[in-house]
């Protein structure tokens, strides 16, 4: 085998060009069935849906509350200590009242 046959056979084989355009008449479902499709899927995963029970219900709630105040304290512990580190860095202490 030459290597011109190698280097053409290399670049048919890897040719990159653009697909063809697919055609308006593809045969594939119509909007109305894409749409019933659509509906019929939503549906089929709505019924795997389970919803918790009371005691799930209440015990996920006070995960959410706990977790959500646990993030607030570390955020006013954060925000209090940039605030005096940027008075204590630009010297805050002089009076505003001059």
């Amino acid at each position: 085998m030459t290597s011109e046959a190698l280097v053409t056979e290399t670049a048919a084989s890897s040719s990159k060009g653009r697909p063809a355009k697919k055609s308006k008449k593809s045969g594939g479902p119509g909007l109305f069935a894409r749409i019933a499709l659509f509906l019929r899927q939503v549906i089929g995963e709505l019924k795997k849906v389970v919803t918790p029970t009371r005691k799930e219900l209440i015990n996920y709630t006070l995960v959410v509350l706990v977790f959500v105040i646990i993030v607030m304290g570390i955020v006013t512990v954060l925000d209090l200590g940039f605030g005096r580190a940027v008075l204590w860095i630009f010297g805050g202490s002089k009076s505003l009242e001059q």
